[in-house]
């Protein structure tokens, strides 16, 4: 099982940089950029609902399920 961290693509769609971003959640940039770059092994669900809240999309905008046999 892998969860991907599309929130790149989504900072990208909505041309917001990792600094800005970050000040509007309220989460260090050094942590934002883990989650960015999918280095995390969990997600708070308040970090997850202000990310939506300021990128206006949905959860499932940025988190994406791939099977394992789907990885290579």
């Amino acid at each position: 099982m892998a969860i991907i961290l599309r929130l790149d693509r989504m900072m990208a769609d909505r041309k917001i940089s990792l600094n800005e971003l970050s000040e509007k959640v309220g989460i260090s940039n050094v942590n934002l950029s883990n989650l960015k770059t999918g280095k995390v092994k969990a997600i708070r669900f308040s970090t997850l609902n202000a990310i939506c809240e300021v990128l206006e999309c949905q959860p499932g905008d940025i988190l994406e399920y791939k099977n394992d046999k789907e990885i290579d």
